[in-house]
């Protein structure tokens, strides 16, 4: 039988023994949303093949990778497009725990357009042991959050839906660092497709981590593979955020954006930021001014 959604995730390797259990966290919750969703793996990091057979998962390995060994977006989701027949895909990062509101979204949005990207807001939990996915998970996950998690600022993004004849052309971003997530946003905007911020509709869980897994320990938007990432996006000038989205899903419905101080900000700094990268002039001044209004309104770096 078909699956309706392909979950597609390139793990981390799973030599840390932290981050080793959060990946089996977040693997195992999407394997617990039911028959209508297939799971794939990519990639030949440390410990993934393992981690497949234990799961049940099927493993594609045959990635392509960049000089330094990264494991490339294009080729990710090229294998599990070819790996899949679902109408819909989703590429996860592969931290991040589902509730079963993700796959009733995916339909819903799906319902009412024909070519959309829903991305979102996270949540943030620190999670320090194996999930319990006996009867009853969701209730108890969703409990969990709501005493001890945080909303993640509107900044990037942790998973993307969209129909599967999308997204065909992607460059070769390397995964896991920087300005890749972003440009899926601006490219899906420009090409007229829907974007669809679920964060009303859809919970999802950031497991928390540090960045031991990164060269140097460093966060991944100090890495010199994220500046790489930035000149394939075409620059800053394309590196698009949740705010960035023209629809919002509330109530299994796409409705406008609310109205706030933060989305007037982020529409005036999208409309006056110079499209060729331009350092200088008034447009990139006062861009920059509203830029810094809306992360002293945010706390947000992006």
């Amino acid at each position: 039988m078909t699956a309706f959604l392909t979950i597609f995730s390139a793990p981390k390797p799973f030599s840390d023994p932290h981050i080793g259990m959060i990946q089996r966290n977040a693997i195992q919750s999407w394997l617990n949303l039911g028959a209508d969703v297939r799971v794939v793996l990519v990639g030949k990091e440390a410990g993934l093949a393992e981690a497949a057979v234990e799961m049940g998962v099927q493993l594609l390995e045959n990635v392509r990778r960049n000089e330094a060994g990264t494991p490339l977006v294009s080729s990710i989701f090229e294998l599990a497009r070819q790996a899949s027949d679902s109408p819909l895909m989703a590429y996860l990062n592969a931290d991040i725990l589902l509730l079963p509101d993700f796959v009733q979204a995916a339909r819903q949005v799906s319902s009412q357009v024909k070519d959309f990207l829903v991305v979102g807001q996270r949540w943030d939990l620190d999670v320090r042991q194996p999930v319990d996915f006996s009867d009853g998970w969701p209730k108890r996950l969703w409990a969990e959050l709501q005493a001890n998690g945080s909303l993640h600022l509107p900044a990037g993004s942790d998973y993307f839906i969209f129909p599967r004849h999308l997204y065909i052309d992607i460059p070769d971003f390397a995964i896991g660092r920087a300005g890749w997530d972003n440009w899926m946003i601006y490219y899906a905007r420009q090409r007229g497709w829907m974007v669809v911020d679920g964060t009303p509709d859809i919970t999802i869980i950031h497991q928390s981590h540090d960045y031991r897994h990164l060269p140097g320990g460093k966060a991944h938007y100090e890495l010199p593979e994220s500046r790489q990432n930035e000149a394939l996006a075409g620059g800053s000038a394309n590196l698009y955020m949740v705010l960035d989205s023209d629809r919002q899903l509330r109530g299994g419905r796409l409705h406008s954006p609310k109205l706030s101080r933060v989305w007037l900000l982020r529409r005036g700094e999208i409309m006056l930021t110079p499209s060729d990268g331009a350092r200088q002039g008034w447009r990139w001044s006062l861009a920059r001014r509203m830029r810094r209004a809306r992360r002293r309104l945010t706390g947000s770096l992006s």
